[in-house]
């Protein structure tokens, strides 16, 4: 059995990993009895964290929130997690914490063993923050955020306000599933009990999130996970663009790059088809440009103009390059002379 240090800050770190956990079960993963379950829970009240027990026969115990941010226990793997994180959420979609995540980064790596800090300063060296267009898309409000991500991690039910792609703004009551961070934007996959079906939300059009509660039983998603989810409803709304490219390339190969953002068809061994549904050609460009094989555009003729203007550009970016270039090696050679 651990030492009565090293068990308190164990039951600690189960305590902050699950909102509710039954008494029986917690002691079995310590490893003591239920009595002594109960002293160590004391000794956490003792210590500032709030630790509210429930009697009964599925009684347990659940750490509530306090006046106070009382120190976290986290081991070396969400020690990294948390740092990349916050900087992360530093060049983020979510609006009004890039300063303070930088706060918190620096704090956080400041308190860290070497070795951790090490792991931690090779990933932020090697990591390059993407932007795109005019800063990557709609922001979400922080408190959206983490009051949708804390009612998901509770299986309680949600009430928001919702404005639609139309502009019609509507209540809705939901059981909240996961998450999903897909492209530029924030997705929240939940059963609408209003109309019985499973959706998916945009936070950026989602206003004032409150929890009601109530707790329920997860269903069973028809997908195969959250973001296959948000994808299959993408790809069936309406959009200013559809784009069809066939590639000269394997499907396998070319689904590692773009199957997260639209449909890769097989036609042969050597050949595929990409189908995207898109509000900007500026993305389809982009991603062509990186596959680094030949392709022809199926539609639409925007997107043919729309490569061809890039591909003027460059043109003209390369060639203003070289006859930069060549007049300074003439130059050169006249001084040396």
């Amino acid at each position: 059995m651990a030492n009565t240090s090293s068990r308190t800050l164990r039951l600690l770190s189960l305590l902050q990993t699950h909102r509710y956990w039954p008494g029986a079960e917690l002691a079995d993963r310590l490893g003591v009895s239920v009595r002594t379950l109960r002293r160590d829970v004391d000794r956490l009240r003792e210590l500032g964290y709030p630790v509210e027990a429930h009697r009964g026969v599925d009684g347990g115990y659940q750490l509530a929130p306090g006046a106070a941010l009382p120190p976290l226990v986290v081991d070396d793997e969400e020690a990294v997690a948390l740092a990349v994180g916050l900087q992360a959420a530093a060049y983020g979609a979510v609006a009004g914490i890039q300063e303070s995540s930088i706060r918190a980064f620096t704090k956080v790596v400041q308190v860290m063993p070497a070795r951790l800090r090490r792991r931690v300063d090779a990933l932020r060296a090697m990591t390059v923050p993407a932007f795109w267009g005019d800063g990557g898309g709609p922001t979400v409000a922080a408190a959206v955020l983490t009051t949708v991500a804390q009612v998901c991690r509770d299986t309680e039910r949600l009430r928001f306000d919702y404005t639609a792609r139309d502009g019609q703004r509507t209540q809705r009551h939901v059981e909240p599933h996961r998450l999903v961070s897909l492209g530029r934007r924030w997705y929240l996959v939940g059963y609408d009990l209003s109309r019985h079906d499973w959706r998916s939300f945009r936070l950026d059009r989602l206003a004032d999130p409150r929890g009601t509660g109530a707790r329920f039983h997860p269903r069973h998603l028809p997908a195969e996970d959250a973001a296959a989810f948000v994808r299959s409803r993408i790809e069936n709304l309406p959009a200013p663009y559809r784009v069809e490219v066939l590639v000269q390339a394997p499907r396998a190969a070319v689904e590692k790059r773009l199957a997260r953002w639209g449909t890769v068809e097989h036609v042969d061994e050597h050949r595929c088809r990409f189908v995207m549904a898109t509000d900007s050609l500026d993305w389809p460009a982009m991603a062509l440009g990186t596959l680094g094989a030949e392709f022809e555009v199926v539609s639409p003729p925007e997107l043919v103009g729309h490569l061809r203007d890039w591909a003027d550009r460059f043109h003209r970016g390369t060639a203003t390059g070289t006859a930069t270039g060549t007049a300074t090696e003439v130059g050169t050679g006249v001084g040396d002379c």
